[in-house]
């Protein structure tokens, strides 16, 4: 038999063996948001977080000995809706004695990180979405979002039609921050952008060079704070703004500027169902939350040139 043939003899005892090991597919894993925004539990079929004072003016009075006039605050309350999301994962129980893999810890971990992208999800929505102020429950307004005021546009700090996320980009949004009062010593800012802002950042010499900053802005080669702003990198940022294609809209937000209500945290139930064939397992998961924007001056969003392609999900 020539050297290079197969023992046909040997084929009998050879084996196959398999992974025990269970890899998730590339997705994001659970909210990057979470935590850098305010949060509360609520109860009904919506709520009211914040309780908003306006500002008040202080005058002289007309003379002496004159009635004093009265000086009333303006109030106003925001509202926040709660939107029920769940995930139902059947297990055959004949399968898995088929399989030396357990998957139930997978499906669990999986479904975790799905309802953490939901809060993401919600967040990015309300930041430049609609919000409902009012006094009470039955006389909401809507507030849209003023793109003159609180955008930055695309081609900001250049003479070209569009640019990406550049540090004149950065610098302006922390002077409109600025500019509507926010103290962001106390309030602390965030930035999130995407993989290809986060590209352009990493060619411009005043983010890498230490020479501009009095600490190093890359941490093991990623940029996780610059100008006093926490950066935040995720793929989940509309690419189509305005209705123009290939168009980032990155968020700037300060800490009390978006809130996330919860109504009902994450709960997993495990049960058998003995109504199905095999008697699977029945992982079932749900949640109960809703976002909204607390305040105009608090979030922006930075249009920027990102021709990398469509949204990415999960």
């Amino acid at each position: 038999m020539a050297g290079n043939s197969v023992d046909q003899g040997l084929i009998p005892l050879f084996t196959t063996q398999f992974s025990t090991n269970l890899e998730m597919l590339l997705q994001q894993e659970g909210s990057q948001l979470r935590g850098k925004v305010q949060e509360g539990a609520h109860v009904g079929k919506q709520a009211s977080p914040i309780n908003q004072i306006g500002a008040v003016v202080a005058k002289s009075p007309s003379g002496r000995f004159t009635p004093k006039k009265r000086t009333d605050a303006e109030f106003v309350r925001r509202w926040v809706f709660p939107i029920p999301n769940e995930m139902d994962q059947l297990i055959d129980s004949f399968d898995e004695l088929q399989t030396i893999v357990d998957p139930k810890s997978a499906y669990a971990t999986n479904a975790s990180y799905a309802v953490g992208r939901v809060w993401d999800d919600q967040l990015i929505n309300a930041a430049t979405g609609i919000a409902f102020v009012g006094e009470d429950a039955g006389s909401l307004t809507q507030e849209q979002f003023v793109t003159a005021n609180f955008q930055i546009a695309v081609n900001f700090g250049t003479t070209a039609a569009s640019s990406g996320l550049t540090v004149a980009k950065f610098i302006e949004a922390k002077r409109i921050l600025r500019h509507y009062h926010n103290d962001l010593d106390r309030d602390r800012p965030t930035m999130v952008i995407g993989s290809k802002q986060e590209s352009d950042l990493l060619s411009q010499v005043e983010v890498v060079s230490t020479e501009y900053s009095d600490r190093p802005v890359l941490v093991d080669g990623n940029v996780k704070r610059f100008l006093g702003f926490d950066i935040v990198v995720m793929e989940r940022l509309p690419s189509t703004v305005g209705g123009t294609a290939n168009t980032r809209g990155v968020l700037c937000f300060v800490k009390s500027g978006l809130y996330v209500g919860m109504w009902k945290e994450v709960t997993n139930r495990v049960s058998i169902r003995n109504d199905l064939t095999g008697e699977p397992y029945d992982l079932y998961t749900s949640v109960m939350s809703g976002a909204t924007r607390t305040q105009p001056g608090k979030v922006l969003q930075i249009l920027c040139a990102d021709s990398t392609g469509g949204d990415i999900t999960p």
